[in-house]
């Protein structure tokens, strides 16, 4: 217990900025950032431009449904969030952004990566493993995933 703070906002452009105040904050109290940024520097995303944010499918009981007058039995909540820590932290090299775009061969991802910011990195058939990492992550996920090179 104590071992972290994390702070989820609407996956809206406002809840983002709220994000960035947040993030701004922790860094400074000398809390690391543990994800989904896999570095503690400055956001590379330019403000007003776009904004960081994932998603999640969350269940929706009868009674939801109705109120919301839908008839899935779940919807896909977008969120922005942070996670701060005072215990080193080992983010992931990358962080997938966008959800993947699989092509017949190859697959384009949208990251958010330790060095060089924002990045779009695409993988064909011919990475192997890699490609075959690929074409099974996820909009949030680590980048690569563990055990692939």
């Amino acid at each position: 217990a104590g071992q972290a703070v994390v702070i989820v906002e609407p996956g809206t452009p406002d809840g983002y900025a709220r994000i960035i105040e947040a993030r701004d904050r922790l860094t400074a109290a000398g809390l690391r950032i543990a994800a989904p940024c896999p570095h503690s520097d400055a956001c590379p995303i330019a403000p007003g431009t776009d904004w960081c944010h994932f998603s999640a499918r969350v269940s929706r009981s009868s009674l939801h449904r109705q109120v919301k007058g839908g008839s899935l039995s779940h919807e896909d909540e977008k969120f922005s969030y942070v996670v701060g820590t005072r215990f080193p932290a080992a983010p992931a090299p990358a962080r997938i952004t966008r959800k993947p775009q699989i092509r017949k061969g190859l697959v384009q991802l949208e990251l958010c990566t330790r060095d060089e910011g924002l990045d779009r990195a695409t993988v064909s058939k011919r990475h192997g493993e890699l490609y075959r990492a690929a074409r099974d992550v996820a909009w949030g996920d680590p980048w690569p995933p563990e055990g692939t090179g």
